[in-house]
């Protein structure tokens, strides 16, 4: 029997996943969290074999969160599971210890062969999702632009990032010039969208 965490904050959705992971006879849903903070806590006390994490989980994206379980319960596999799931999010995911990424729109069967997968220790990535990753352009971002745009992400102004990066603002104003045209973003926040569609922050 594998012992299941499912992590998902929409309770409609996650109530679904775990009916339809039980429905699986050497499937075992152990414990069902709707937040990043509760997953830890709830893998310690059930120690599940695998989870099944949605991307989108509040405060704490579900990814970080799946990362930061591997690390602290490395015999807790992970697979995680995307509405909608994007080149980036896949190229990123694939840099993790995380084992499975997988669209929302698979079926039952998929996901419940994703969680055995995982289990014992092999990957399950949606075959479609895997060659846009590998088919996606590389990034064309430098270290110093990478950093400068992951903080602008957060909401931060100029001042701020440069205050963070201990550069001029000038300088932050012209790494944030080179990211548009890089990337070919109308603006900021376009740029920071691009880049987090693409894997690249």
């Amino acid at each position: 029997m594998i012992r299941v965490l499912v992590a998902e904050h929409l309770p409609l959705m996650r109530r679904g996943l775990v009916c339809s992971l039980e429905c699986e006879p050497d499937l075992d849903v152990v414990a069902d969290v709707a937040s990043a903070e509760d997953i830890v806590p709830a893998a310690l006390t059930h120690e599940p074999d695998a989870a099944v994490i949605g991307l989108n989980l509040p405060g704490t994206d579900g990814l970080t969160a799946a990362v930061r379980l591997q690390e602290k319960i490395p015999s807790c596999r992970v697979l995680v599971l995307s509405a909608q799931p994007s080149p980036g999010q896949v190229r990123r995911a694939l840099t993790t210890p995380v084992l499975g990424f997988m669209s929302l729109d698979i079926d039952p069967e998929e996901l419940a062969d994703g969680v055995r997968r995982v289990a014992a220790g092999r990957r399950a990535v949606d075959s479609d999702l895997a060659v846009a990753a590998l088919e996606s352009a590389d990034n064309p971002l430098t270290r110093r632009e990478v950093d400068v745009l992951r903080i602008a992400a957060q909401g931060a102004g100029s001042c701020e990032i440069a205050e963070q990066l201990f550069l001029s603002v000038g300088t932050v104003r012209n790494h944030l010039s080179r990211i548009m045209c890089k990337t070919g973003a109308r603006n900021r926040v376009d740029a920071v969208r691009i880049a987090s569609d693409s894997g690249w922050i």
